[in-house]
């Protein structure tokens, strides 16, 4: 018999068994059409469950619920993985972030985010309880992970799951990026984990909260009724006056980069330029790019990850930049990029080349982008010869660069 998980699709609970299944590589099927309030009340579920909460995982020797429970189950399902770690010291550390997530973050996200979703009372003391609480957790985790990529040891583990879906419903429902960004190893911490293959066969895409939701209004009491009152005769209708036309939708506002002075430079050019050149790489492509670019449309940026001594591990590393990329891609219109990891061994250093539309970093890309408060950025200043030799050799992929051999390089195009 297959290991059944009863719940539905969306339920972040039920993500940290879904999650440690593909890690493992044990099967568990999700119930099909389960509908929350009726699936869970029938009398063959609260055999599994007494209280009917969800999800419950059904095994070939019995029921096994609370979301935690589950996942250590799935997980000891297979004895050949590291979701437990590589000692007895890391077996410990794995449980104690389970804990700690279970006890410090998911009642604070739930304090300050339930209430507001209607699902419980109202109370702004409370809510202060919470989101004190949740900051407070969120400090410490920062901390760990300003020196730390995972929870325990150098691989995702089971506390990452739990830790992660715990995360996930406060960053997708109230977690903005004004109130994330105080905790950017947080942030990078999570983004991290949603963009690994095996969470994203799970969640899927993923897209940070926006606004706080507010606070649900109260509905108004009824108003009693009133003793019906004889109709006074009918007043002489005036005039009828004319109901002014609907306003017809506002267009949709242009990006401030589309309404900038025609450039020289046509971004499409140069990209095709440069995927196309397949030899004589420095005198076709460089020269070329120099040729075409524009100063007064256009600018060139450096840029340099912050945090290089957390590069220990390879795949991390490029899962970083890959992360990062593809979080660029709202701007693939303005700008063009190359993401060089560098070094034969830990710590890798992680260094960027940007060509941006205008004379600033754009403010959207800024704000919508949460990996650009990572990097130190620094324009290009193309007098500086050394600025200028530097750019070429970005571009051309050249090694080594700065003394150093390249592990990757990476493309934005």
């Amino acid at each position: 018999m297959a290991l059944v998980l009863h719940s539905g699709s969306g339920n972040k609970n039920a993500f940290k068994a879904l999650i440690a299944a593909e890690y493992c590589g044990v099967k568990v099927e999700l119930t099909k059409n389960f509908e929350m309030g009726v699936s869970n009340k029938t009398p063959e579920f609260i055999k599994m469950n007494p209280l009917g909460k969800v999800p419950v995982l059904e095994t070939p020797d019995g029921a096994v619920f609370e979301s935690n429970a589950i996942a250590r189950y799935v997980a000891r399902s297979k004895g050949d993985n590291l979701l437990w770690g590589g000692s007895l010291i890391e077996y410990a550390r794995v449980e104690q972030w389970m804990d700690f997530g279970a006890t410090e973050v998911d009642p604070n996200i739930a304090r300050w985010l339930y209430p507001r979703l209607g699902y419980m009372p109202y109370n702004a003391q409370s809510e202060e309880f919470g989101i004190a609480g949740l900051k407070r957790a969120l400090e410490a985790l920062n901390t760990h992970l300003a020196s730390n990529t995972f929870l325990v040891g150098h691989s995702v583990t089971l506390a990452d799951i739990v830790m992660t879906c715990n995360l996930y419903h406060g960053f997708a429902r109230i977690l903005t990026k004004t109130f994330t960004s105080e905790f950017p190893h947080v942030e990078r911490y999570f983004w991290t984990m949603v963009n690994q293959p095996n969470f994203k066969k799970v969640i899927g895409d993923f897209k940070q909260a926006e606004v706080v939701p507010p606070v649900q209004k109260k509905a108004a009491p009824a108003k009693p009724k009133e003793a019906k009152k004889e109709a006074p005769k009918a007043a002489p209708k005036p005039a009828e006056v004319e109901a002014p036309e609907e306003e017809a939708p506002k267009p949709k506002p242009k990006n401030p980069l589309d309404l900038l002075p025609p450039s020289k430079m046509v971004l499409d050019d140069w990209k095709r330029l440069y995927s196309n050149t397949k030899s004589n790489f420095h005198d076709v492509a460089v020269k070329g790019f120099w040729e075409m670019y524009d100063p007064e449309g256009y600018s060139l940026w450096f840029c340099d990850y912050k945090y290089q001594e957390e590069n220990t591990v390879s795949y991390v590393t490029l899962n970083k930049v890959g992360g990062f990329l593809q979080r660029m891609d709202l701007c693939r219109k303005y700008a063009f990029g190359k993401m060089l990891v560098i070094g034969s061994e830990a710590p890798f250093k992680v260094k960027g080349l940007w060509l941006f539309r205008g004379q600033d970093i754009p403010e959207f890309v800024m704000n919508e982008v949460y990996d650009m408060e990572l990097y130190e950025w620094t324009k290009v200043d193309l007098s500086d010869e050394a600025q200028k030799k530097r750019v070429e050799a970005m571009i051309e992929d050249l090694e080594p660069f700065e003394g150093q051999a390249l592990l990757d390089a990476k493309c934005f195009k």
